[in-house]
């Protein structure tokens, strides 16, 4: 028996939470975050610019999306590029993936780097990354002195071969 496919089957492939939304800006239309295809593992997060900014090779800045959320806590939000910007245009994140914590309430910010070889230009309402709701283990940290043994023991980059 697959023990992926026996939970996933007792949680109906999809656990549902509540995510509360808040739009900060009023004085012009801000994009909730929305999942793209019946797919999609991530909803796109787009920018909520007054006017446009230009990310030169090698910049990077931080674009507000004009939303803060209400994660429960036991979940986090992680932010991750979006493929197609990072292929297209060499558009990534600084700390992807970034993590959004259950108890923040600020607004969500997007760390954006221009890893491409032109200016890139951001405009209001693009989508300029995603975001996954996932469950967050807290373990218990039990210090000893020694670790159970395994075959790799030690070796660390590239030690199980390229």
């Amino acid at each position: 028996m697959n023990l992926f496919v026996t939970l996933a089957e007792q949680r109906g492939f999809m656990e549902q939470v509540t995510i509360h939304i808040k739009r900060l800006r009023k004085n012009h239309p801000v994009s909730l975050p929305r999942y793209m295809t019946e797919g999609s593992s991530g909803m796109d997060l787009f920018a909520s610019l007054e006017e446009e900014v230009i990310l030169m090779p090698g910049e990077r800045r931080l674009v507000p999306t004009g939303i803060s959320v209400a994660i429960p806590e036991g979940f986090e939000g992680q932010v991750r590029p979006r493929s197609g910007l990072a292929i297209q245009k060499g558009i990534g994140l600084v700390n992807g993936p970034g993590t959004i914590d259950s108890d923040y309430r600020g607004e969500v910010g997007i760390l954006l780097i221009n890893f491409g070889k032109e200016p890139f230009t951001i405009r209001n309402g693009e989508r300029i990354a995603q975001m996954i709701i996932s469950p967050v283990i807290r373990p218990v940290l039990l210090e000893t002195d020694d670790l159970p043994s395994t075959r790799r023991q030690e070796g660390g980059f590239g030690h199980t071969g390229v």
